[in-house]
């Protein structure tokens, strides 16, 4: 069972495939929207996997993560950036580390989804 401290198998599959991940959370004030990224750090091996044409996993991955805030009136034009604010950046060197900085943050992992399948202006 997942008590929401840890990763859902797929999203933590995409994780050590180098897959970028959205969540919303909750913004500072109405007419703002928050989201948080967490973008795996691609490597040397990762770009030779590339160039092959396939996708390496790697469960030793480090992350860096940013925590963005932005006005929901912008949030779906080109001008999305207008207005917005990085609330939070940090590193965390593997996935335990990953856990860590989200739990300071508040973020359930649970709440992560492909960019396309959230409202993230990026």
């Amino acid at each position: 069972m997942n008590d929401g401290s840890s990763w859902p198998v797929d999203e933590l599959s995409a994780l050590r495939l180098g897959r970028r991940l959205v969540a919303e959370v909750t913004a500072s004030r109405p007419g703002r929207q928050a989201f948080v990224d967490v973008r795996p750090r691609k490597s040397d091996p990762d770009a030779q996997a590339q160039g092959e044409g396939w996708v390496r996993s790697d469960a030793e991955r480090s992350f860096h993560l940013e925590h963005w805030e932005y006005d929901r009136e912008r949030i779906d034009g080109f001008d999305y950036d207008i207005g917005a604010v990085l609330m939070g950046s940090a590193d965390a060197t593997d996935e335990s580390e990953l856990i860590t900085v989200l739990n300071a943050w508040g973020v359930r992992p649970g709440l992560f989804v492909y960019p396309w399948e959230s409202e993230g202006p990026k």
